[in-house]
């Protein structure tokens, strides 16, 4: 069957994963082809993993890396200041993210990615 396969990963599932494991289901999802959508998002912190490992894994005839977009995080009350204090960390919501020879993203503002999806 050709087309374009999409995994969309609730929040519960996530929650439930420490940050490196879900940080590999993504990269080898990905790799295979697939388009992840992820309800809740990563943090700062993962997303700044899951690039650095992709960077690693890239290879000049095979793996091109991801390309990934992500809704900004909802505003809370209060500021940064308020966030540090009670500890809160900051995540982003609703997030896209597939290999960079197949997602394109076209458009994103607070609340709409529009993304370009190839089948190869």
């Amino acid at each position: 069957m050709q087309g374009v396969r999409i995994d969309l990963i609730s929040e519960e599932r996530l929650s439930k994963m420490p940050s490196m494991e879900k940080i590999r289901l993504i990269l080898d999802r990905v790799r295979e082809g697939t388009i992840i959508i992820l309800e809740s998002g990563l943090s700062p912190e993962e997303q700044s993993s899951l690039i650095e490992m992709t960077m690693q894994e890239i290879l000049p005839d095979g793996f091109s890396g991801i390309e990934i977009e992500s809704y900004p995080s909802r505003q809370k009350s209060g500021g940064v200041l308020s966030r540090f204090v009670r500890g809160e960390s900051e995540h982003r919501r609703l997030t896209v993210i597939g290999p960079a020879n197949q997602l394109r993203m076209i458009k994103r503002d607070r609340d709409l990615i529009s993304a370009w999806i190839s089948s190869r």
